[in-house]
C-alpha cells in the first residue's frame, strides 16, 4: 500500500511542477497591474490569461499527469487515456448534463450537491480519472485482438477501454458524487470554522504527510477548488476577488502565508545546524549539501533536499519541523499577514506577491521568519547533541570514503549506485520522484548502503526490505536516466 501511495505521490509532481510557470506568468501579471486585472494594461491582461490558461485546467493537468506519471511505460497513449477519462466523467457531471438527466433547470439543481464545482479546475477528478486510466492503460496496452479489429489492439485499445470504465466511474460518481462532495466541504469549513487555529493544524500535517506524498491530496482541498476554499486561485485572483467578494484581505491567503518563513528561513536555520554540528572531517560534504538546500528552499521554496536529509534518519527533528511548521501558519493567520503563492514558499513567489492587492503587511512574514531561524538553528542544534542524532555529517564512519565526483557527472554517479544496490542483476525496477530514485531490490543481504552513500548522496532510505530509495536531490532525473541506461530497465 506504501508502494501505490509513494507512485502517486511521484506522479502528482508531474502537474505540480507546471505550477512555477503559471505563477510567475500570473505574477508579471499583478506586478504590471495589480489593481485592474488585467482592465488596465493589454500587456498586462496577456501575462495573467497566460497564467490562468494553467490554473484554470488543473483538473486536465492532474488527470493526464497522473495517468503518465502510474504508467508501466510512460508512453504518451497513458496521458491520452488521463485526457479522455477526464472529459467523459466531466462531460456526464456536468451541471448542464445533470440537468438534462432530470429534466430540470440547470438553475434548479440543489447547490449542496456540488455539480457546479465539475469542470477543468477539479483536482480530484483528475486525480481519480488519472489513476483509472492508468490502470486500464497498464492492463490493455499490450493486447491483442482478433485479425478483424487489429487495428485496435495494444495501445490503441487503452483510451477505448478507459472511455467505457470511465462510463461506469460516471455512473457511480452520479450517486456518490454529492457526498464526496458534502464531505470535502464538511472538512474545509470544519477547518476554517477554527480560524488560525485550523490554519495551523493544516500546516502542520501539511508537513507530516510529505513522507507518504498524501500532502498534495490534502493541499488540493484547501489550495484549490475542491472544497470552495481555493485560497491560491483567489489571492491570485487579486482585485477581481476582492471586487466579486470572494478575496478578503487578510484572510485570504491565511493557508499559504504561514509557510513562507518556514522555507525562506526556519529551514534554512535548520541546515545550519546539522552543519554546524557534522564531524569536522565530514564539514565540506555536509556544507555542499546544506548549501544547496539553502537556496533551494529560500528561493524557490522547494524543500526536499533539506527535509530528506534527516526526515527519516531523525523523525523527531522531522516531528518537531511539522509542529514548527504549525505554529508558523497559525500565527501568520492570526497576525492576518498575508502572502500567497502559485507554486511554494520562496523568494520568488514572495517578491512577484507584494503588488496584489490582497497581499497584507507580508514584510512582517520575513521578520517572523527571521525569528523561526533562530528557533530552528537552536533548537535542533540541542536536539543534534543531546540525543547524538546522526544527521548528515555525524553517520557512523564506514570503510567507505567519499568518491570525489563532478557535480555533473550522473554516469560516474550512476555507476557507484548501481554497483551499492548489488549489481544490474539485483535490481528489479527503477523509477523516480521529486528527489529519490526509487529501486526495488531483490537481495537485500547483498546491498552496500555505504558504497551508495560514497556516491555524495543526500542519503538513503528503506520504506521495506525490498525497496531503497537513495535521496538525489532536485537533479534525480539525470541520475535516473543515466541508471537506466546502464541497467537497461
Amino acid at each position: 500500500m506504501m508502494k501505490k501511495l509513494q507512485e502517486l505521490g511521484k506522479a502528482l509532481m508531474q502537474p505540480v511542477a507546471i505550477l512555477p510557470v503559471a505563477a510567475l506568468l500570473m505574477g508579471i501579471g499583478y506586478w504590471i497591474d495589480p489593481t485592474g486585472w488585467g482592465a488596465g494594461s493589454p500587456i498586462a491582461a496577456f501575462f495573467i490569461k497566460a497564467g490562468d490558461s494553467v490554473l484554470g485546467n488543473l483538473g486536465i493537468l492532474f488527470a493526464v499527469g497522473v495517468s503518465y506519471g502510474i504508467s508501466e511505460d510512460k508512453n504518451g497513449s497513458a496521458a491520452l487515456s488521463g485526457l479522455v477519462a477526464f472529459l467523459v466523467v466531466t462531460t456526464l457531471l456536468s451541471a448542464d448534463a445533470i440537468s438534462q438527466f432530470r429534466g430540470i433547470a440547470v438553475e434548479t439543481l440543489p447547490v449542496a450537491q456540488g455539480w457546479g464545482a465539475i469542470n477543468n479546475k477539479n483536482v480530484f477528478l483528475g486525480i481519480i480519472s488519472g489513476i483509472v486510466s492508468a490502470k486500464t492503460y497498464n492492463k490493455f496496452h499490450k493486447v491483442e485482438l482478433p485479425q478483424a479489429f487489429a487495428f485496435f489492439s495494444g495501445r490503441r485499445l487503452a483510451p477505448i477501454m478507459t472511455a467505457l470504465f470511465m462510463l461506469i466511474v460516471s455512473f457511480i460518481l452520479y450517486f456518490v458524487w454529492p457526498f464526496i462532495y458534502s464531505a470535502l466541504v464538511a472538512f474545509g469549513t470544519s477547518i476554517q470554522k477554527l480560524g488560525p487555529a485550523g490554519a495551523g493544524i493544516y500546516g502542520f500535517f501539511n508537513r507530516l504527510l510529505i513522507p507518504t506524498g498524501l500532502h498534495h491530496a490534502l493541499n488540493s482541498v484547501f489550495w484549490f477548488d475542491i472544497a470552495g476554499i481555493n485560497d491560491i486561485g483567489k489571492f491570485l485572483g487579486g482585485a477581481k476577488s476582492i471586487a466579486d467578494g470572494t478575496g478578503i484581505k487578510g484572510v485570504t491567503g491565511m493557508y499559504q502565508a504561514g509557510f513562507f518563513p518556514i522555507m525562506m528561513f526556519g529551514l534554512p536555520g535548520a541546515a545550519l545546524a546539522m552543519y554546524k554540528n557534522a564531524k569536522p572531517e565530514k564539514k565540506t560534504i555536509t556544507k555542499s549539501l546544506m548549501i544547496a538546500g539553502m537556496v533551494a528552499s529560500f528561493t524557490t521554496g522547494v524543500t526536499e533536499p533539506i527535509e530528506f536529509a534527516f526526515m527519516f534518519l531523525a523523525p523527531g527533528l522531522y516531528l518537531l519541523h511539522a509542529v514548527l511548521t504549525g505554529i508558523s501558519v497559525a500565527i501568520a493567520a492570526s497576525l492576518h499577514w498575508t502572502a500567497g503563492f502559485g507554486f511554494s514558499a520562496g523568494l520568488i513567489d514572495f517578491v512577484l506577491s507584494l503588488r496584489n492587492p490582497l497581499a497584507n503587511k507580508p514584510y512582517m512574514l520575513l521578520l517572523l521568519g527571521v525569528v523561526f531561524f533562530f528557533i530552528y538553528y537552536f533548537s535542533f542544534s540541542f536536539a543534534i547533541k543531546t540525543f547524538n542524532i546522526k544527521t548528515p555529517g555525524r553517520e557512523d564512519d564506514t570503510e567507505e570514503t567519499e568518491v570525489k565526483i563532478e557535480p555533473n557527472n550522473f554516469t560516474k554517479k550512476s555507476e557507484i549506485i548501481i554497483e551499492g544496490l548489488g549489481g544490474i542483476d539485483n535490481i528489479s525496477s527503477i523509477d523516480y520522484c521529486a528527489t529519490r530514485l526509487r529501486t526495488e531490490i531483490k537481495d537485500a543481504g547483498i546491498v552496500d548502503d555505504s558504497k551508495i552513500k560514497s556516491a555524495g548522496i543526500l542519503g538513503l532510505i528503506k520504506p521495506s526490505e525490498k525497496n531503497v530509495q537513495v535521496i538525489i536531490g532536485p537533479k534525480v532525473q539525470f541520475v535516473y536516466d543515466e541508471v537506466k541506461r546502464i541497467t537497461g530497465k
